[in-house]
């Protein structure tokens, strides 16, 4: 089967997505990325809007959150932690590692899981590449040469993706 760079939903950010789409596509778990996902990399601090979706997110009865990351840097599992999230580090997306782990450790099949990223190098190939369902968001600050660069190389993949929903 070969591995797709193309994400199966694209949305603005990540407080566009709602329990109800969740549940229309039988999610039980939902995976995020964290830099410029939830957090730009310049901040420590969540915006109001991304506190307030978090805390209804983790009180779902019946999706669980885990924030799966690519990250070395300690401030992942430390804010993680501060916003009640479970966290893996070190996930080495696009490749399997932490998204298999993050399965495991939630009893989820790929089937009913979804990984939620700003990168489709990364987040949307690890992703497809398990048979996760790929939801791609905005990145939310591209804040340097080498952010703003790969976003023009993902530029094609993201009008393929426009053009298939049409």
């Amino acid at each position: 089967m070969p591995i797709s760079p193309i994400p199966k939903i694209m949305l603005p950010k990540l407080t566009d997505i709602h329990e109800d789409m969740l549940r229309s596509l039988g999610i039980k778990l939902l995976m995020l990325d964290f830099d410029n996902t939830i957090l730009p990399y310049v901040s420590d601090e969540p915006t109001e809007e991304m506190l307030a979706w978090l805390e209804h997110m983790k009180h779902l009865p019946d999706i669980q959150i885990c924030v799966v990351s690519n990250s070395h840097n300690g401030r992942v599992p430390v804010i993680s932690r501060e916003l009640g999230l479970k966290c893996i580090t070190h996930a080495r997306k696009p490749f399997s590692k932490g998204i298999k782990q993050c399965l495991r450790e939630y009893g989820v099949p790929a089937a009913q899981a979804a990984l939620v990223g700003d990168q489709i190098y990364t987040d949307v190939l690890g992703a497809n590449n398990v048979g996760v369902l790929s939801i791609l968001v905005d990145a939310i600050n591209n804040h340097n040469i080498w952010l703003k660069g790969r976003h023009v190389l993902e530029l094609p993949f993201i009008a393929m993706a426009r053009r298939i929903k049409k």
